[in-house]
């Protein structure tokens, strides 16, 4: 048939169990596992077949079902508790963000958050990875804090993509078309009624996005789609998936994700006051947000102080694959029409997203989306403290004469949502030792250390329970695969003798960039095989992840795991399952005993996963890098290698290989195996304990979003206010000051001296002088300073104006040693979000 449209009817509920539709249009459920469990009783064969999905299993269960169960009294005991709990949680007033940001944004305002990619739940798949997790889990901690908060992002229909791993163990990508009306969104509404929709025009054409809700909790998402039937076949694909298709697509995308989204909170009267990009793809937003204030009558200097000063950019990758950069060719066939909608040139706006690339081995410049992001924000962070350190050294160049420690880049370390992975057998035991409310305090240190006073025997019956789901779930999913292959029967019966819950067993799933190095295990397989089939302390793995359907390299990792996998000596040792996602990942983090990890250092911008599995008391065995350098206190779990870099990859693989195998040997196996007279191993649970305590408290999403309000929502939101008081006059002085300082900067001069004689006791002073040719701009604009470095440490002093441009200090050498002195100047103002803003210095 000719299809034009579809609709989803639901079931007509009996009235004792009606607001099961209500509870499964709201994404609480997703990490409530009581919530889930109604829905799984009603037929777990549907459930489990629909990918865990409340609204289909409702379209799916037959009316006697339904009918049954609204006449169970140990059901409907069951539903009003879990209705229960959901009604305290979606009314309650008293929420942290009530008590601590009250402020922020004043009445119906708060922050608008911008990500790509989302991972909520695998029912919902439109994330690729560790990305969509962090924005998912973001969403669902500013829910559970009661913050003001709206998320924007695109409904791909075809979501990421199903691995499926052939015979060979080649990875095969199959694009499944989701049908919406089957999934928790909703068409967001006018007030009039009728769908909201928006439209942004690419190349002369009007793209018309339609949005979508989704309720996570206490918060709205708004989700943009543009398979609607005004657009042509060709602009209707061009939010089928996520991460598809070339250069042009993805540049297509980020013009209705950053334009299309602005629209759509306007659209449904959103008034944000922070803006968030959750990376560079969302960059685009400042355009439609500089247009709307020219539009008002702004000039473009003024209106980009007043967007920037209300924007954050978070960067999440140090590799130069995960920042897009366009040739000026490309991007002019895409913003051909922006600088005059802007009232400004081609070259003043491309300036603000300039950044020289190495292509074809010629230096040209190119529109980056990270320099563009990082320009038209106000403050930014990476995504851990070596991230950020790393970040601060990747973005110098846009500060010149900065030091990279000076670099206006902060750090907040990454979290997870502990409650979507905590396996429930781990809450019930939380729930008999922590307070009433733990799940509303889990960044608390404190309170996490009573869960040393759970019993070892309870703890240890706790670990066994979830890594026997884990086996069983693994074992599942292998059958399922061999059987699609066409395998023998014989080899289809192997899969019950798979992994066996007594043996150590360690976990590895991720992303599979080559930077991730999943087949380090596998540097030295005589020793690995020594390793797996020692007969005292025997070990198995389970893998996982996904590689981007272009990354061949990635890919042939994946067939290498596979293809070790079944050799005699690692065969039913080594699994790698097919098609990571949410559901494989709450399985493996929820039951394996330690989760690796072995990134080559420092590319691993955070990371997220071993958090998850360390809420489960599965302890790290992890380089340290990312969130484990911060992570790791010499108890909750071990590191692979040294805290350094090195310039030979090579010689880094192999070092890292060796700590690996020789940290299996020597501490993780022997630990795990030593047990006492009555059979308890009470080493290794101290260390799950600690695992625990530790990593729960200090890497929730809870503690993370809590330090994005207070070190950068709150601050902005501040900024901002300042920076558009008296109809913008701030804003626009500013904004004439910097076209100002740009324009005499090439032409001050500065030159310096210092009396210094050949060696000093510790506390002498030493004279630096300086000779200022300000080119016009006022003494009061310029700040002129001495800096000293010794070692790592740096030292400023500020030298005292004398008149007529000549400058001088005395500076005091408290410390012996070795010092650097050199003398710089850069303009300041008052109203600078940092004093680095202009990257504007000049050294003497």
């Amino acid at each position: 048939m000719n299809v034009i449209g579809k609709v989803t009817v639901l079931p007509r509920l009996p009235a004792a169990i009606r607001r099961l539709e209500e509870l499964a249009y709201n994404l609480y459920w997703s990490w409530t596992p009581k919530a889930q469990d109604l829905y799984a009783s009603l037929d777990a064969g549907i459930w489990n077949r629909f990918q865990h999905n409340p609204v289909r299993t409702l379209l799916e269960v037959s009316a006697d079902r339904l009918a049954e169960v609204a006449a169970d009294p140990e059901y409907l005991a069951r539903y009003e508790a879990v209705l229960a709990d959901f009604d305290a949680y979606m009314n309650k007033k008293d929420t942290w963000a009530a008590r601590n940001a009250g402020a922020l944004g004043g009445p119906g305002k708060g922050v608008a958050y911008f990500s790509m990619e989302y991972a909520y739940h695998e029912c919902l798949p439109i994330y690729s990875g560790g990305l969509g997790v962090l924005a998912g889990d973001h969403c669902k901690s500013a829910s559970d804090l009661g913050l003001p908060f709206t998320a924007v992002g695109m409904l791909f229909r075809q979501g990421y993509f199903t691995q499926l791993f052939n015979k060979d163990g080649w990875q095969q990508e199959r694009y499944d078309e989701l049908d919406l009306t089957t999934l928790p969104v909703r068409p967001a509404k006018l007030d009039s009624g009728d769908d909201a929709r928006v439209s942004v025009r690419i190349m002369g054409r009007e793209i018309i996005l339609r949005i979508w809700t989704l309720q996570v909790g206490r918060i709205r998402v708004l989700l943009l789609d543009s398979n609607v039937p005004e657009n042509s076949e060709d602009d209707r694909k061009m939010t089928a998936r996520l991460y598809g298709g070339n250069q042009e697509l993805r540049i297509q995308q980020y013009l209705l994700l950053g334009i299309g989204g602005v629209r759509a909170l306007r659209a449904m009267k959103v008034d944000a006051s922070v803006y968030h990009m959750n990376e560079g793809h969302a960059a685009f937003m400042a355009l439609e947000r500089i247009r709307e204030q020219v539009a008002a009558g702004m000039d473009f200097r003024t209106a980009t102080e007043a967007v920037a000063s209300a924007t954050l950019f978070t960067t999440h990758t140090p590799v130069p694959a995960g920042n897009d950069a366009y040739a000026y060719d490309l991007t002019d066939r895409y913003l051909g029409d922006w600088p005059t909608q802007l009232g400004t040139s081609r070259n003043e706006l491309y300036e603000l997203a300039r950044q020289e690339q190495n292509w074809d081995n010629q230096w040209v410049p190119s529109f980056s989306m990270s320099v563009f992001a990082l320009r038209m924000s106000r403050a930014a962070n990476g995504v851990s403290e070596l991230h950020g350190e790393v970040s601060r050294g990747l973005w110098n160049f846009l500060y010149q004469g900065a030091e990279p420690e000076e670099v206006p880049i902060g750090h907040v370390t990454n979290g997870a949502h502990n409650l979507t992975f905590l396996a429930q057998q781990y809450r019930e035991l939380f729930d008999r030792v922590l307070p009433a409310d733990w799940t509303e305090r889990l960044e608390d240190r404190a309170m996490w250390d009573a869960v040393r006073d759970i019993p070892d025997a309870d703890l240890a019956a706790a670990k066994r329970e979830q890594k026997v789901e884990m086996i069983d779930f693994v074992r599942a999913s292998v059958r399922q695969q061999l059987e699609r292959n066409g395998a023998s029967a014989a080899d289809v019966a192997d899969v019950d003798g798979l992994l066996s819950p007594d043996v150590l067993t360690i976990g590895f799933a991720r992303r599979f960039a080559t930077y991730k190095r999943a087949t380090l295990l596998f540097r030295d397989k005589a020793r690995l095989s020594a390793i797996l089939n020692n007969p005292d302390r025997p070990v198995q793995f389970v893998f996982a992840g996904k590689a981007h359907p272009a990354d061949n390299p990635g890919k042939a990792f994946i067939q290498e795991i596979y293809r070790t996998s079944q050799e005699p000596e690692f065969k039913g040792k080594i699994v790698i399952l097919e098609n990571y996602d949410m559901n494989v990942a709450r399985h493996l983090v929820q039951g394996v005993d330690v989760w690796m990890n072995n990134p080559r250092r420092p590319l691993e911008a955070s990371g997220t996963s071993g958090m998850k599995a360390s809420f489960n008391g599965s302890p790290n065995f992890s380089v340290l890098d990312g969130w484990w350098r911060e992570g790791y206190d010499g108890k909750n779990g071990w590191p692979i290698g040294d805290e350094r870099e090195y310039a030979d990859l090579n010689l880094q693989d192999d070092a890292d290989a060796f700590s690996l195998y020789r940290t299996l040997e020597d501490s993780i196996a022997p630990l795990y195996y030593a047990q006492d007279a009555e059979g308890q191993n009470h080493g290794w649970l101290e260390t799950v304990r600690q695992s625990v305590v530790t990593v729960n408290p200090e890497f929730s999403m809870q503690r993370q979003v809590i330090d994005y309000i207070q070190k950068y929502y709150l601050p902005l939101d501040a900024r901002s206010a300042h920076v558009n008081a008296e109809q913008e006059a701030v804003a626009r002085t500013l904004g004439g000051w910097k076209a100002w300082i740009r324009q005499q900067w090439p032409f001050v001069g500065l030159q310096a001296s210092a009396q210094l004689p050949a060696s000093v006791e510790p506390g002498e002073h030493v004279t630096v002088s300086a000779q200022v040719n300000g080119a016009g701009i006022a003494d009061s604009d310029l700040r002129v300073e001495a800096v000293l470095k010794r070692g790592e440490h740096l030292t400023r002093v500020p030298l005292q104006s004398l008149g007529q441009g000549r400058y001088e200090t005395s500076i005091p050498l408290d410390a012996s040693g070795l010092y650097s002195i050199g003398v710089r100047m850069l303009p300041t103002h008052a109203d600078l979000s940092n004093e680095f803003e202009l990257g504007l210095l000049k050294w003497a």
